[in-house]
C-alpha cells in the first residue's frame, strides 16, 4: 500500500494520536472522510459533465480566468 510498511503505518498513527489525541480522532477522521467523499463526488460530477458534452466553462469561473 503505497510503498508504507506496517512500521511506517505504526509510527504515522502514533504521530497522529500525540497530535489530536484519543479524544479528537473520531472527529479528525469524519472530517477527512467528508473531505474525501466530497473530493470524490465532485470529480464523478466533472467526468458527468464531460461525458454529456456540457464543458462550458460558468459565468463566475469565466470572471475568475480573465
Amino acid at each position: 500500500m503505497f510503498g508504507l510498511g506496517t512500521t511506517e503505518l505504526i509510527l504515522i498513527l502514533i504521530i497522529v494520536v500525540v497530535l489530536f489525541g484519543a479524544k479528537r480522532l473520531p472527529q479528525v477522521g469524519a472530517g477527512l472522510a467528508k473531505g474525501i467523499k466530497s473530493f470524490r463526488s465532485n470529480i464523478s460530477d466533472d467526468d458527468k459533465k464531460k461525458e454529456s458534452g456540457n464543458d462550458e466553462i460558468p459565468e463566475a469561473d469565466a470572471a475568475d480566468k480573465k
